[in-house]
């Protein structure tokens, strides 16, 4: 299969010359540090790297929504003075993934609930554009590594792992636009699916809901292993539009996690 691991699905890395912020961060909530230490980035600066630890656990919901966020606890554990740490955080409030009310403090972004069925409606027209084309052009080689990432989710949904399906989950996308001669279009889709992921990582611990993602990844692989697109961009479809289908109930499990609140779920499946 095609690399797609570099620039996609890729963990974090951290500086040699950088300490992990994980010192910052409850027991509880932080990084692994298997994800702190993989690969080198020998050119990355200590705004980037404060940036990129802090967004993935924000995005993955380490860090809680309205949960407070000190700069000076992060430039402690990172050895860094807090410049590079106000750099971070601006970067991080441009994507919506903080909030800083001046003379309150800074705290992680709640989840805009509402503006979720637009942001699945955008990463479902991008996908099953790359699901029907990779059909059309999937090598026997291609396919065998998509089950072997389909593989690696039933590994980590049988260890109750959501780190590592999650992981995996983004390879397996990575890899299907890859594969379609279209990887710029996931980095389109990433630009797009930050909020989406942070809603994921809450409906991931529901009763079946791991095994029924492997089951609709199935369904997108089988098809294009039959080379049949129309069922490829359907499948890809059908897999992405139930992400809306629990918004409700997500929100009425966690209702300090999301702000705008809703009117109903038909507003939601409209």
């Amino acid at each position: 299969m095609r690399s797609v691991e570099q620039g996609y699905a890729g963990m974090p890395q951290r500086h040699p010359g950088i300490k992990s912020v994980t010192a910052a961060v409850p027991a509880s909530g932080a990084l692994p540090v298997s994800l702190l230490h993989a690969g080198n980035r020998r050119n990355e600066t200590a705004s980037a790297a404060v940036y990129r630890v802090l967004r993935q656990e924000i995005v993955w919901v380490r860090r809680k929504p309205g949960e407070p966020i000190i700069e000076k606890d992060i430039a402690i554990a990172q050895s860094v003075s807090r410049t590079p740490v106000r750099e971070a955080l601006l970067r991080l409030s441009a994507e919506g993934l903080v909030d800083t009310i001046p003379k309150s403090g800074t705290t992680v972004a709640r989840i805009p609930l509402t503006k979720l069925p637009e942001a699945i409606v955008v990463r479902k027209a991008l996908e099953q554009v790359t699901a029907s084309a990779a059909a059309m052009r999937a090598r026997r080689s291609d396919v065998t590594g998509l089950r072997a990432i389909l593989e690696r989710q039933r590994e980590a949904e049988a260890a109750g792992n959501r780190e590592e399906f999650h992981r995996a989950d983004e390879e397996f996308h990575a890899a299907i636009a890859a594969i379609a001669g279209y990887p710029g279009i996931w980095s389109l889709v990433q630009t797009v699916k930050t909020q989406i992921d942070r809603y994921r990582q809450l409906t991931l611990p529901q009763p079946g809901r791991m095994a029924r993602v492997i089951d609709e990844h199935a369904a997108v692989v089988t098809a294009i292993a039959r080379r049949d697109a129309q069922r490829a961009s359907a499948a890809m479809g059908e897999h992405l539009e139930g992400l809306r289908i629990s918004m409700e109930d997500i929100r009425r499990m966690n209702p300090d996690f999301f702000y705008e609140d809703i009117r109903s779920e038909e507003d939601l499946l409209a």
